[in-house]
């Protein structure tokens, strides 16, 4: 197992396969709920984006691109709390229907003060835009191939811009067991990865996409974890959200 030694706690490195497994075991086993973790999750992208942005959002225009799966879910959770807190935030969405949970926190939102773009208008949206912050919550930890269609399109015009942007889990486009970055593939200057750092994001050659990398925490049981061959001490003892710098991998 490999692990990186962050400030005297051992932080255990997952593989796609494994954060699967760990996903499966939260809901059939420990009875987490996908709506509970996605919760955790899009708030604290939220929390985050606060503190980027000087502990404050309000007022400051901030754009969240979502995809049709869970990962974009956790981004309309963001958007929910972004906009609660004084943020005007456009939300970006495919043309594709969401289901499940996204769907759910789709409609969660949808009285809300937040301005939607959908499929192609959202390209000159984001070309044209003066936002302090991009949150990019289009693919999740299963990518295995290069993007297409609408978010292949995206990806390659927020990398034109110099505007800030913050990836949740995993930026689109990069492979999260092997961090082979796909193409096109989202440059970010922060990413937050969930439960545990994926390998790919510790690669080195991954550095370019990934940028600055902070962990956070969803509520998954340390002991959960023992099921799959971990043995993870306390990791959020401080803050629910921590900064993965200048730590020490170990193989």
């Amino acid at each position: 197992m490999n692990h990186l030694n962050l400030n005297d706690i051992r932080i255990p490195i997952i593989s796609t396969n494994q954060m699967k497994q760990v996903d499966r075991l939260a809901v059939e086993k420990y009875g987490l709920q996908l709506i509970q973790m996605m919760e955790n999750a899009g708030r604290s992208l939220a929390k985050l984006t606060k503190v980027l942005l000087g502990n404050s959002v309000l007022k400051k225009h901030i754009i969240v691109v979502s995809g049709k799966g869970n990962n974009g879910g956790g981004g309309l959770v963001s958007a929910r709390h972004l906009s609660n807190w004084g943020a005007k935030v456009t939300l970006m969405l495919p043309e594709e229907p969401l289901f499940g949970v996204p769907e759910i926190q789709r409609k969660i939102i949808q009285n809300l003060p937040i301005e939607r773009k959908i499929g192609k208008n959202a390209y000159q949206e984001i070309s044209s835009s003066n936002a302090e912050m991009i949150l990019d919550t289009m693919i999740g930890y299963g990518l295995k191939a290069n993007p297409k269609g609408w978010i292949a399109s995206m990806i390659t015009k927020i990398n034109e811009l110099k505007t800030t942007v913050l990836a949740l889990d995993v930026p689109s486009g990069l492979d999260a067991s092997t961090g082979e970055i796909h193409n096109p593939c989202i440059r970010a200057s922060v990413t937050m990865t969930i439960a545990l750092p994926k390998s790919g994001l510790l690669k080195k050659n991954a550095k370019e996409a990934v940028g600055t990398l902070y962990l956070c925490d969803i509520g998954i049981p340390n002991i959960l974890y023992k099921e799959i061959g971990f043995q993870v001490e306390p990791i959020f003892v401080e803050d629910n959200i921590i900064k993965l710098e200048n730590f020490q991998e170990i193989i």
